[in-house]
């Protein structure tokens, strides 16, 4: 077959009307057990009288309750179905103008979407928020109360996911014909609560009432191959070719979830793949009396997309980590393929032209192989246009410096899982080779660092090599971390493909973390400025002109109190712990991990209680420290500073000694929606990882649009942040890049800087004793042993006493009220280029090569 040719007919493929109506009009009514309703939006119809009619007709014909036995619960569902009805009236509009134009699309493959909860998003995005509130209000209903029965979804963990969210939302608001791609888990992470102070880790079962949000979409079922063998097999002219063989088929059902956009009537889709197996049930088995073995391969087949990010602490860990990545990419790169070619004028010819994947990190890195694996398998194509296909279509975004945190699978594990991909990745890998060779001659070094087999040791591929490798484009998510990217990560690859790494600074929706998260903030703001900043964040410079206005201070810092006090109210049921709203929140929430330095944040905490204990009457600004952080199963250490700080918390929070100057409050379970309560309540931003360690950071952009001063180190966006707030308008402390690696190159002895410094040394040795655990040694022996014997790798004793004078500058200014105000009203007013709408126009523009299709 001719590499224009189309692939061959399947029964996954359908007719180009099958999944939309065409170019077909949209219905202006909503068609409901046979009967029009008029639409919320319908000239002359009142949009709350509307809104009431539908939820009523859904609570009863969709749900059949009765108005007098229904829940919070079923009234959420009947009020979600009800604005559901316009969103899927846009969609099937953005879906005939797509595919009327044969838009060229983006496909986001990510494994994490960290969607959180959808119901106050989508009210926002279709201008239906005041007509539900209204219509839920005359029914007798608290809105709030409804609104809280909607659950986060357990589609992602941390930053990786939070940004594909917030992503899927400005494709979506500026028009952009997108379908982002991933997982439709089960269970999420986990549900994280405190046992002792301990992280216990629950199951997330997040679905068990089911998801009003998601369509199940059966007919796009996909059959994927995994495991087997490969053998080589000869056509009749003799050529031999290799055929993977004996493999075992799984399905994956693909499940839509629409994403409306702001002021627009786009609706893109996310599409997740929920895995089930082929064979549901052994009846010869059960007859036999093998119960557990009839329904064997059932639960095999659904275990794919059952929890987030299963523990890769073991080998079958790690395998069903990688065929959960290859699962993902297989189906969605089977659906992309069918959505390309049901276009009469599509072929492979103009594919890159019509189709730009976007790899969210290394996970999905195996897509590149399996599109190979394809064009050559599956539909002859020679191996030069095939690559071509390839390195055109897939572009890549890196997000992390770590080295154990870019995937290596073992050889032998992934030879078990996907012999035939192994060997194309080999052939790649010589490919690159005879680049590597012809850009420097007999140097082993180079091909070394380039090859995509690692061989220090037991053989690994490494996936982000791959991942580079096979994308026309590479990109990092901040300044800093793209240069460190090229400078120390990848170099050898800069080098090979001048022009290939770009940088795109990360961003953030403001329809979710400032209109929608703050809305007594986004009221004020309007109030003064009117309402387009949501769509476009620039406009926020225009607050400058009452930046000096005490007026505006005064409305300012009144917001911030009953932001703080709503979350006083929350520490207080979920920690047990009273605080007041006068003092000031010093707030640190993001995943748990070493370099993200918590423990850092702990110690200084330590030093104060312990300054308060020898001096009562010392005087401090009152403080509230506030976490929210998961750690992962596996991560021990993680696990033991989340104990460290929950312990040493309890005990400075019931010490009537300090009269109440410090507390600690450590919200368990956090997620999207507790994200949403603490950012606007928050005044001090903790972002104080090792600089080179943090790729790029979205709270400290949330925080800071939020009106909180940041405290942090030149890492990651915190450059940028304080190129735009001003360095004034930050608190900057700690080593630079170029000191860390100064510091590493000298040598660094955590033992010199406990010895010299002797309020560390106590603090260190106290957190080291059994004092906060009485009876029970060694409890953060862990803790302690990483930041002395284990040679303090993140720099904590390094950055302890710059960090512990600048917390003396945040006292000082906090004194000051109108100060403390301009600055942080300067830092929402120059937040604007950390809008992801800002972040997705430089994607479309110098990667996708994508334009805007409005849906009029």
């Amino acid at each position: 077959m001719s590499s224009a040719s189309k692939p061959k007919s399947t029964r996954n493929m359908k007719s180009p009307k099958s999944e939309s109506t065409g170019a077909g009009t949209v219905p202006s009514a909503v068609q409901h057990g046979g009967s029009p309703l008029p639409h919320p939006h319908q000239p002359g119809a009142d949009p709350v009288v509307v809104m009431r009619a539908l939820i009523q007709r859904h609570l009863v014909s969709t749900l059949a309750r009765h108005t007098g036995s229904a829940t919070p619960r079923d009234w959420w569902i009947a009020t979600t179905l009800a604005v559901r009805d316009t969103i899927h009236e846009r969609l099937i509009a953005t879906q005939a103008v797509h595919n009327a134009q044969n838009a060229r699309r983006l496909y986001y493959f990510s494994l994490e979407y960290l969607m959180g909860r959808l119901f106050g998003n989508n009210l926002l995005a279709t201008g239906l928020y005041d007509a539900a509130k209204g219509a839920l209000e005359s029914l007798g209903q608290n809105f709030e109360q409804v609104r809280e029965a909607e659950v986060d979804m357990g589609l992602g963990n941390g930053g990786l996911g939070r940004l594909a969210a917030c992503f899927l939302d400005s494709l979506s608001t500026l028009d952009y014909p997108t379908l982002g791609y991933g997982i439709y888990y089960e269970f999420g992470l986990f549900k994280q609560v405190f046992s002792h102070g301990a992280q216990v880790e629950h199951p997330d079962n997040w679905m068990v009432f089911g998801d009003p949000w998601g369509i199940i979409r059966p007919e796009y079922t996909q059959e994927i191959q995994i495991y087997g063998r490969v053998e080589n097999v000869f056509d009749d002219r003799g050529n031999s070719r290799p055929r993977w063989v004996e493999t075992k088929t799984i399905l994956g059902v693909p499940h839509d979830i629409p994403i409306a956009g702001y002021g627009t009537k786009t609706v893109n889709l996310l599409r997740l793949w929920s895995s089930r197996a082929t064979e549901d049930f052994d009846l010869a088995a059960f007859n036999r009396g093998g119960y557990v073995e009839a329904v064997r391969e059932k639960a095999m087949g659904e275990t794919l997309s059952k929890v987030l990010y299963p523990n890769d602490k073991t080998e079958n860990g790690k395998e069903l980590r990688l065929v959960q990545q290859y699962f993902f990419v297989a189906c969605s790169l089977r659906d992309l393929l069918r959505r390309h070619f049901r276009s009469p004028g599509n072929s492979w010819t103009n594919f890159p032209e019509k189709v730009a994947v976007q790899l969210n990190d290394t996970h999905p890195a195996v897509a590149i192989a399996e599109l190979m694996r394809i064009l050559l398998d599956e539909h002859a194509m020679a191996w030069d246009p095939a690559w071509d296909i390839v390195t055109r279509t897939f572009a890549y975004t890196n997000h992390t410096l770590l080295p154990e945190a870019l995937e290596k699978w073992s050889v032998a594990l992934f030879e078990k899982v996907l012999p035939r991909h192994l060997q194309i990745i080999y052939q790649i890998n010589d490919q690159l080779m005879r680049q590597v060779e012809a850009r420097w001659p007999h140097d082993t070094g180079k091909k070394r660092v380039c090859s995509l087999i690692e061989e220090d040791g037991h053989k690994k591929v490494r996936m982000a090599n791959l991942a580079v490798v096979g994308s026309h484009t590479v990109n990092g998510v901040a300044a800093l971390h793209t240069a460190l990217l090229k400078k120390s990560l990848f170099p050898e690859f800069d080098q090979l493909y001048p022009g290939k790494f770009q940088n795109k600074t990360n961003g953030i929706t403001p329809r979710r973390w400032l209109y929608k998260a703050n809305p007594r903030l986004s009221a004020l703001i309007s109030d003064k400025i009117g309402h387009d900043w949501v769509r476009d964040l620039d406009q926020l410079r225009q607050l400058e002109k009452w930046v000096d206005d005490p007026a505006f201070q005064e409305a300012f810092m009144a917001v911030k109190r009953a932001n703080k006090a709503d979350l006083a109210a929350q520490i207080k049921i979920e920690c047990g712990v009273d605080v007041s709203p006068d003092a000031l929140f010093d707030v640190q929430i993001k995943r748990l991990h070493e370099y993200k330095r918590q423990h850092l944040n702990l110690l200084h905490i330590l030093a104060l209680y312990r300054r308060l204990l020898q001096n009562p009457a010392l005087d401090i600004v009152p403080r509230v420290f506030v976490f929210a952080a998961k750690a992962a199963p596996g991560y021990e250490l993680a696990k033991n500073i989340i104990r460290a700080i929950n312990v040493v918390g309890a005990r400075i929070n019931g010490d009537a000694r300090i009269s109440g100057k410090i507390k600690v409050a450590f919200l368990p379970n956090y997620r999207v929606s507790l994200a949403e309560r603490i950012i606007p309540a928050a005044d001090l931003s903790e972002q104080i990882s090792t600089a080179g360690k943090e790729a790029s950071g979205t709270g400290n952009m949330k925080l800071a649009l939020n009106g909180a001063l940041t405290i942090g180190t030149l890492d990651g966006a915190n450059v940028e942040i304080r190129e735009e707030v001003g360095e004034d308008n930050i608190f900057i402390f700690g080593l630079t890049v170029e000191e860390v690696e100064q510091l590493h190159a000298h040598g660094y002895n955590p033992w010199d800087i406990y010895h010299r410094d002797e309020e560390l040394r106590a603090v260190i040795d106290w957190l080291g004793s059994d004092y906060f655990t009485p009876g029970e040694h060694g409890a953060f022996g862990p803790l302690h042993h990483s930041l002395l014997q284990a040679g303090d790798p993140y720099l904590v004793l390094a950055d302890f006493r710059a960090y512990s004078d600048c917390q003396l500058r945040v006292d000082e200014l906090y004194r000051n009220r109108s100060a403390w105000a301009r600055q942080a009203i300067l830092n929402s007013a120059r937040c604007g280029k950390f809008s992801s709408d800002r972040t997705i126009r430089e994607y479309a523009n110098e990667i996708w090569k994508l334009s805007p299709v409005p849906v009029k």
